[in-house]
């Protein structure tokens, strides 16, 4: 059984490894375009697939995981921002507001699986932010590759009062959901998943 992780994320690798599992990493060749027609469930999900799906291409013994981020508030999607301006916009419109992370993941299995697509919602509440606040969060250059210019494991945590939900899903991948489906699917896995939840011992988890 191969596993390959469609991404270039750094972060989304790290959640992935704590399986346990031997995996390969291929930055998928897709071409993340957003519709102003879908929701942002569907949104999210339509490019976690996409991304599986062009890595699956090449590779079609593979069981191929696809993950995306966006960030939604008041009707409007968030994704990464364009430039620093972009990123200013999207601190500015989140200050002293609740915003929600939907993270979508695809697992496509032509090991004989059923695959998997699903959605994870965290809620989060902002806390009101200062001009000063914002430029001073730009200055530490963790904005521009982060859906809605923050990083909630990073410096970006100074900025939230509160998450509900799956904290893994507000960095980038609901391991939880992934993990599921494995063990459904008779793989075993080193990591007990329900521990590092209870535990919370990833990163910065513990603050929220």
């Amino acid at each position: 059984m191969r596993l390959i992780l469609a991404s270039s994320s750094p972060r989304r690798r790290e959640i992935f490894a704590l399986l346990g599992l031997p995996f390969d990493v291929i930055e998928p060749a897709f071409d993340e375009r957003v519709s102003a027609d879908r929701s942002i469930r569907d949104e999210v999900l339509a490019l976690a697939l996409g991304k599986a799906r062009s890595v699956a291409l090449a590779h079609p013994d593979a069981i191929v995981i696809g993950s995306d981020t966006m960030i939604a508030l008041g009707g409007e999607k968030f994704g990464k921002p364009s430039d620093r301006n972009d990123a200013r916009r999207m601190l500015l419109a989140f200050s002293g507001k609740t915003h929600e992370i939907f993270t979508g993941v695809a697992i496509i299995d032509r090991a004989g699986g059923a695959g998997l697509e699903t959605v994870e919602q965290v809620d989060v509440d902002m806390r009101r932010l200062s001009v000063a606040d914002i430029d001073g969060y730009l200055a530490c250059g963790e904005s521009m590759d982060k859906a809605g210019a923050y990083s909630i494991q990073g410096q970006g945590a100074e900025l939230i009062t509160a998450i509900r939900g799956d904290y893994l899903a507000a960095v980038g991948m609901p391991l939880k959901a992934i993990a599921e489906y494995f063990t459904d699917h008779g793989v075993s896995l080193s990591l007990n998943v329900g521990q590092l939840y209870r535990d919370k011992s990833y990163l910065n988890w513990r603050r929220f």
